[in-house]
């Protein structure tokens, strides 16, 4: 379906929005807005068919800006995304009772809050702390909030909110397995801390802006390159830490399950980042904040809600969405909305047939908390072509 709605440009929004959705409510309309009016945003704002409310920018937007970048925009959760890959197994390869290898995969890839991490397997977290020591030496605040081998231990961790590992089966009953996680505790204080300094370079040159966590850093400015450095260190720290737990998880499998051998590539995609492209002609940094790249033959991942169906699409290419797609489904509700409004008969009935958690401290991810799937996928048809319908037979939660 082609674009569903434009916000046109006004007095107080300097370019138009253009939204794959009708399903978008006037808090998330005024925050595109609020980004469309900043001076250095290209051409317009692309809204996906997920998109709602975020911290300064929306999650589900598309945002290509000049010689400028909004550390918010990016967010705190720096590279988060998917990797999924196919196995030879078949449905027919699995025990009718999953549980024992739920429990073997959340034994074997540590979950929850980072604190809880302190005997991690370090998985290349040496080598790759290397790379953050020019920041350091240059940001000594930065260094303090990180524990020295914080982000080597938590390497193949996953994290806890609506990261997961699944175990899915396509439309031919093929075995899959996808997760759902990003730069962990370090793009948190890395992100925190580049927004902060935004925020006093707006104060410094007296800049007003409507939303203050619009702050933003200008090529030449004095944290401008530090924070690409640093965000380009996050995003492959986050897809090396995806690629840690795949292992993890393909190592629990083996010991369970019959041999096989991996059918499908891994596809590795971000749905948080920001990367340099050319987009109407010009050269810009394109943030994609709860958005995937969708260029002609990209492969993507698009995941349903927890119990929900999940897609593989291929990319269209289409340039008035910066050649984007929607990174999942998006939140309807709040996760405090969610926890009051249902019950744990609610998720067990919501997840029937799927081994997962069906507990209080998951409520928030039932998935009548999220826009339908079905919907999402319907307003995007433009966007991506399906190339597999999965349906999870496990699932693990952070």
């Amino acid at each position: 379906m082609p674009i569903q709605q434009v916000l046109a440009a006004h007095k107080d929004q300097r370019l138009p929005v253009k939204i794959w959705t009708d399903d978008v409510d006037y808090k998330a309309q005024a925050q595109l807005s609020r980004v469309a009016n900043l001076p250095f945003v290209h051409s317009h704002v692309a809204a996906m068919p997920d998109v709602h409310l975020g911290k300064g920018a929306t999650v589900g937007s598309v945002i290509a800006t000049e010689k400028a970048i909004i550390p918010a925009a990016v967010g705190v959760d720096i590279g988060c995304g998917m990797n999924a890959l196919r196995l030879s197994l078949r449905a027919s390869d699995l025990p009718d009772n999953l549980k024992a290898i739920r429990n073997a995969i959340e034994r074997s890839v540590p979950l929850g809050a980072g604190g809880k991490h302190k005997t991690a397997q370090i998985r290349g977290g040496d080598a790759i702390a290397m790379g953050l020591s020019a920041i350091f030496e240059k940001h000594k605040t930065l260094a303090k909030m990180i524990k020295p081998d914080t982000y080597a231990r938590q390497i193949g961790t996953l994290g806890s909110g609506n990261h997961f590992i699944e175990l899915c089966l396509d439309e031919e009953d093929a075995v899959w397995v996808m997760l759902h996680s990003g730069s962990r505790g370090i793009g948190n204080k890395i992100g925190m801390y580049f927004i902060q300094l935004a925020k006093r370079d707006m104060e410094r040159w007296m800049i007003n802006l409507p939303d203050k966590d619009l702050a933003y850093l200008t090529e030449g400015s004095d944290h401008y390159q530090d924070y690409i450095e640093a965000v380009t260190w996050g995003q492959e720290y986050a897809r090396l830490n995806r690629a840690a737990m795949m292992d993890a998880v393909l190592d629990v499998l083996r010991r369970q399950l019959p041999p096989f051998v991996v059918t499908q590539e891994a596809i590795n995609c971000h749905h948080n980042y920001v990367e340099m492209e050319q987009h109407f002609g010009k050269n810009v940094w394109v943030t994609r904040k709860g958005a995937i790249r969708a260029r002609a033959t990209d492969l993507g991942i698009i995941p349903g809600s927890m119990g929900d169906k999940s897609y593989i699409v291929r990319g269209k290419g289409n340039p008035d969405s910066f050649c984007s797609c929607s990174h999942g489904a998006g939140r309807r509700l709040s996760r405090t909305a969610a926890a009051k409004q249902f019950t744990v008969d609610d998720l067990a009935l919501a997840t029937q047939g799927i081994e997962c958690r069906k507990d209080k401290a998951v409520i928030d991810e039932i998935p009548m908390a999220y826009k339908p799937i079905d919907e999402v996928m319907a307003n995007q048809t433009d966007l991506v072509e399906v190339v597999h319908t999965l349906r999870q037979v496990v699932n693990v939660k952070g």
